[in-house]
C-alpha cells in the first residue's frame, strides 16, 4: 500500500537524518539546534521517498544504503525552505505547522543553518556507498537542479523578481520547472543513477520528474487559496498577498487542477517500459496531485 511506502521511506530518511546530522549537544549548539529544529519539524519527506523508489524500481529492491542519498536531498529541501522563510524572501513565520527557523533563532542563525544543511548534503554525497562514477554523476545532477540555471535558486530568483507583475505562462511555468521540479526530478534521477540506471532509464525518470514536479507546484499553488493554515502547515494566502506568479491567479483553479492532471498521465507514460516496477512510483505522483496540505 502506498501509505507503507510513504511511511516506510520516512522512517528511513528521519533515521539517516537523525545519524548525519550532528546532535544539539554538538558544539556550536546554537547551529546544530536550528538544522534539527527545521529537518525535523515533520514533513512528508516525498523527495527521499521518490529517490528511494526510483532506485527500488531498477535495482527490483531498496538498494543498500540509498536512504543517505535521500538523506541529503532532504537536507537540500530543508536548507532552501528555511532560506525562503527568511524576512528578505517569503517573510513566514510557520512551516510545517511550527514556527520558522528564523522566528526562533534569529535571522543570522538561520542563515547560517541553511548553509549549514547545504554543506552537510554534500558531505554526505560525497560519501555515498554507490560506484564512483554513479557518486559523480549524482553530486553534478544534484548541484545543477539546485542551482541557477534552470535550477532551485534560478527559479527563486525569477520568482522574486515576477512579484507586483503580470507574467504569462511561459514565465510561469520556468518558475515551477526550477524552484520545485528541479529537485524533484534530481531526487528520482539520483535515486536511479544510485542503483545503476543506464542512460535511457535516466531520461525516462527526467521526464518523469519534470511532469510530476510541475504537477506537484501547480497543486501546490491552488492549495495555497484553497487551504487554510491549519491544514497546510504553513501560512495560507500568502502567496495572493505577495502578488506572486501562481497558476490559479492566471488560469483559475479548476484550469490548473486540470493541467495537473494532465501532467501525471503524462508522467505515467514515460515508465510503461518498467511495466509492474512503475506501479509505486505512479501511485506516488498520483498522491501528490491528490493532497490536501
Amino acid at each position: 500500500m502506498l501509505t507503507d511506502t510513504l511511511e516506510q521511506g520516512r522512517s528511513l530518511a528521519d533515521a539517516a537524518l537523525d545519524r548525519l546530522i550532528p546532535l544539539e549537544t554538538q558544539h556550536p549548539v546554537s547551529i546544530h539546534k536550528a538544522m534539527r529544529h527545521s529537518v525535523f519539524a515533520g514533513g512528508k519527506r516525498l523527495r527521499p521517498v521518490l529517490c528511494m523508489e526510483a532506485g527500488r524500481m531498477l535495482a527490483g529492491s531498496l538498494p543498500e544504503g540509498i536512504e543517505e542519498l535521500g538523506a541529503a536531498l532532504e537536507m537540500l529541501h530543508t536548507y532552501s525552505l528555511i532560506h525562503d522563510d527568511l524576512p528578505a524572501l517569503d517573510n513566514d513565520d510557520l512551516r510545517r505547522g511550527r514556527p520558522t527557523c528564523h522566528k526562533v533563532f534569529g535571522d543570522a542563525i538561520a542563515i547560517l543553518a541553511g548553509d549549514a544543511l547545504q554543506t552537510q548534503a554534500y558531505e554526505v554525497l560525497a560519501r555515498l556507498k554507490c560506484a564512483a562514477d554513479a557518486r559523480v554523476r549524482i553530486v553534478e545532477e544534484i548541484a545543477h537542479a539546485t542551482g541557477t540555471v534552470d535550477g532551485m535558486i534560478g527559479g527563486q530568483v525569477v520568482d522574486l523578481e515576477a512579484e507586483h507583475t503580470r507574467p504569462d505562462a511561459a514565465m510561469l511555468e520556468y518558475i515551477h520547472r526550477a524552484k520545485t521540479a528541479a529537485l524533484i526530478t534530481a531526487s528520482l534521477v539520483s535515486g536511479g543513477l544510485y542503483a545503476g540506471a543506464k542512460d535511457r532509464d535516466v531520461t525516462r525518470l527526467r521526464a518523469f520528474g519534470q511532469s510530476v514536479g510541475l504537477a506537484f507546484q501547480i497543486v501546490d499553488d491552488v492549495l495555497d487559496v484553497t487551504q487554510t493554515s491549519e491544514q497546510l502547515g504553513k501560512t495560507a494566502g500568502k502567496d495572493t498577498a505577495a502578488e506572486k506568479a501562481t497558476y490559479p491567479a492566471l488560469f483559475g483553479i479548476e484550469e490548473s487542477e486540470r493541467k495537473a492532471d494532465a501532467l501525471v498521465k503524462q508522467a505515467f507514460s514515460e515508465l510503461d517500459s518498467f511495466g509492474e516496477r512503475a506501479d509505486t512510483l505512479k501511485e506516488l505522483a498520483r498522491f501528490l496531485v491528490e493532497r490536501k496540505k
